[in-house]
């Protein structure tokens, strides 16, 4: 970036091209700086978004904000890592939007921010969970099966089995989002994996 220009300098102005093609270097530095600035905030977006699940049951006794409450206080109580507390606590962040693919959404959101075990974990959750219902509804609940060689494969039966299946008792003390909130703060903080990092992992448009 330019030295004599800084992210305050860069937050009040805005690129004037129609066309990528007609871009300026300068421009591209104002529109990572934007971009920095609002990537700095995507924890209490992501936090939000996560509120919508609220007052929706989909036919459980707990609406599914508190099928995630339970199921990151689960978690939390069995002394898992923040990391592993953030995926549970967001596993179903999809629901509002994928109605056929829930667990895909969360992926994507998390996979900047987490290990490729927890991201695996994460992502498949949604077949793992059909061991405990899928015959019911005239699905192999065997499904999880195929990935049977898979290094996370004990950890997702662990994650379902453990942590999510159990989580929808009403009866259940689960802490409150707020509790949660540092812990999401923190691993939205820094992207571990992102095509926008540069050498030294630093997102465009941040400051030394």
């Amino acid at each position: 970036m330019n030295a004599s220009h800084d992210n305050g300098d860069l937050l009040e102005q805005s690129a004037t091209f129609g066309a990528m093609t007609e871009a300026t270097e300068f421009e591209w530095q104002i529109i990572a700086a934007h971009n920095q600035h609002l990537a700095a905030d995507v924890a209490s977006r992501v936090l939000n978004h996560l509120k919508l699940l609220e007052g929706d049951h989909g036919g459980f006794a707990v609406d599914r904000l508190e099928h995630s409450l339970q199921t990151a206080t689960r978690a939390y109580r069995a002394n898992k890592s923040d990391e592993y507390v953030v995926c549970a606590l967001l596993h179903d962040i999809g629901d509002t939007l994928g109605s056929y693919n829930h667990q895909d959404i969360a992926a994507a959101i998390l996979k900047p921010f987490v290990s490729e075990e927890h991201l695996w974990m994460v992502e498949k959750h949604a077949i793992f969970q059909g061991y405990n219902f899928f015959h019911y509804l005239g699905l192999d609940r065997n499904m999880r099966d195929q990935f049977h060689d898979h290094p996370a494969y004990d950890l997702t039966v662990e994650f379902c089995q453990e942590f999510d299946q159990t989580a929808f008792d009403p009866n259940y003390d689960s802490m409150p989002l707020t509790e949660f909130v540092p812990a999401v703060e923190s691993l939205f903080a820094q992207p571990m994996n992102s095509i926008y990092l540069d050498d030294d992992g630093r997102m465009p448009g941040g400051k030394d």
